[in-house]
């Protein structure tokens, strides 16, 4: 049967095989036959002839559509021996005799051609918007910076530390007292030299450039493989600000008070700054804080004693002298019967006790049943100013007896019930607890209020004593009698001044008040002795 369907096949007439149409019985019949006439059909003269022009047209750019047309219409000529109409491999015509329509890729075929029925879409170019170091400065800003360093570096191979803070303040724009922390931080290598190019590569190649202050101080402080400041991260700090502020020049005699006095300033960074208490400050927490503001201000200012926030000398003697007044034997430890006796017997023993149980905060004497001077920091600061935010939290714990988050009457009453005592045995005219309760709530004015009794379901949450300005004064009456009596009487004093300075915390106007309390008592101590210079050698405290 194939010899004889190749016999007929190469019986044809080869100009009938470029016939466009071909019987579909012919093809069904001999299945072999389409293939054979395709083969013959591409040995023909005509159709190398046709391959090439394609080729040539694609190779040139021009479209192929006229020649394949050219060459189809030629075949149509010819008569045909197959009767129905079909559509043969490759051809450009459909069955109705219109053009075939020839879908391309959007792509570039493999040989370049330009034919494209839908044209390719335009890609966004978007800017890179992620730095893994930061992003790099503008090129105006970073010519500004190089011109200051060449500035500052030039002449010189180098600059020694007690050359380098005119380049921290006027081209880091840092305070002063960061010469040396930053200085160190680019000389890895102890040369005891920082080079133009070193510090071109720390400052600009590091994009310390174009980060924020809060950043800038966090990057210099912070070791190497740390996510934190800690406390001794802020020591060198102070070391220098000791030794190069004109208001602490008077302390260099007395390195001993230096130590004390920056202990003191990092630790009251940390109780304003660290609210996570976990003595581990987050770039966070210092951008939140004020300290960056304090530390510019330190810089600017000769009387340290304006800075407030922190830094102020006479805020420092107050906290010292107030903890050794407490501290009888001078062990640097103050015990119950120590704390006890602060303000005049102020507090009650039922605070006292909740404070040494640590659970406001835990102390970091490490001696048990002894605070240190660290937790007293912390309590004299919570105690004077009881409406700043750690201060609140700090006696919220104390009243919170079963540490559920809120303060019920119950846990109120139990701190009370001494205060009432003690007002009893003062002859004072003593105030109900149901009284004080109408009061207390009153003036916080809590989401969920009592009937005014002791077993009801009302309770006060943290949350509304950060609402409300007079919250410091709800633990005053629970535990503290002084201050209880000094706010029922209302003190026109003290109103005059918080209406003079409406600025000042209330711990401002209480370390106001004593400094000028301690040092009249060293004047009439000097005055006593016959002698400014001498000093009780029981008392060590500095001027």
């Amino acid at each position: 049967m194939e010899m004889e369907i190749v016999g007929d096949v190469a019986s044809l007439d080869p100009d009938l095989l470029q016939l466009p149409e071909l019987s579909p019985l012919a093809l069904k019949s001999n299945p072999f036959l389409a293939e054979q006439l395709f083969s013959l059909w591409l040995s023909l003269p005509e159709t190398g002839r046709l391959v090439k022009n394609l080729l040539a047209d694609v190779k040139t750019g021009t479209s192929t559509g006229n020649s394949m047309s050219v060459n189809v219409s030629t075949t149509n000529s010819l008569p045909s021996m197959f009767p129905a109409a079909s559509t043969p491999p490759l051809s450009p015509r459909s069955t109705s005799g219109s053009p075939r329509t020839v879908k391309q890729r959007s792509g570039l075929s493999s040989l370049g051609s330009p034919l494209k029925i839908v044209s390719e879409p335009v890609r966004e170019v978007i800017p890179q918007f992620y730095f893994k170091n930061g992003r790099p400065p503008p090129n105006e800003l970073k010519e500004l910076c190089l011109f200051a360093i060449d500035k500052h570096f030039y002449g010189h191979l180098g600059l020694q530390i007690h050359e380098f803070k005119a380049v921290t303040k006027e081209i880091c724009k840092l305070p002063s007292f960061f010469s040396t922390a930053l200085f160190r931080k680019i000389d890895i290598n102890n040369r005891g030299i920082v080079t133009g190019d070193q510090f071109v590569n720390y400052w600009i190649g590091g994009n310390m450039l174009t980060v924020d202050l809060a950043t800038q101080i966090y990057t210099i402080l912070k070791q190497p493989d740390c996510r934190y400041l800690t406390q001794d991260d802020f020591r060198p700090l102070l070391h220098e600000l000791l030794a190069s502020h004109p208001g602490l020049e008077f302390l260099q005699s007395t390195p001993e008070f230096q130590e004390r006095y920056a202990e003191t300033v990092i630790y009251r960074i940390f109780y304003y700054i660290n609210r996570s208490e976990t003595g581990r400050l987050t770039l966070r927490e210092l951008k939140r804080g004020n300290l960056i503001a304090a530390m510019q201000h330190v810089d600017e200012e000769e009387d340290i004693n304006k800075v407030l926030r922190y830094f102020s000398y006479e805020h420092f003697y107050v906290i010292y002298c107030k903890f050794w007044e407490l501290d009888t034997d001078h062990d640097f430890l103050i015990d119950k019967e120590n704390l006890i006796r602060y303000g005049n017997h102020a507090l009650t023993y039922r605070i006292v006790d909740r404070i040494f149980s640590q659970v406001p905060r835990k102390f970091r004497s490490r001696v048990e049943g002894k605070m240190g001077y660290e937790d007293f920091v912390y309590f004299i600061l919570s105690e004077e100013d009881k409406s700043s935010e750690p201060g609140l939290e700090y006696w919220f714990k104390c009243i919170d007896l079963d540490g559920n988050g809120v303060l019920t009457p119950n846990e109120m009453q139990f701190f009370y019930e001494e205060q009432l005592h003690r007002m009893e045995c003062m002859t004072q005219e003593p105030v109900l607890f149901e009284d004080i309760l109408c009061q207390i709530f009153d003036m916080i004015g809590p989401e969920v209020t009592p009937g005014f009794s002791t077993d009801n379901e009302g309770y006060i949450t943290l949350r509304d004593l950060k609402g409300c300005k007079l919250s410091g004064n709800v633990f005053n009456i629970l535990f503290n009698l002084n201050k209880f009596i000094a706010f029922e009487s209302r003190d026109p004093f003290l109103i005059r001044q918080e209406r003079e300075n409406p600025t000042l915390t209330e711990w401002d106007r209480f370390a106001h008040r004593e400094y000028i309390r301690l040092s009249m008592e060293e004047d009439v101590e000097d005055a006593s002795n016959g002698s400014g210079d001498i000093w009780d050698e029981s008392f060590e405290a500095p001027f």
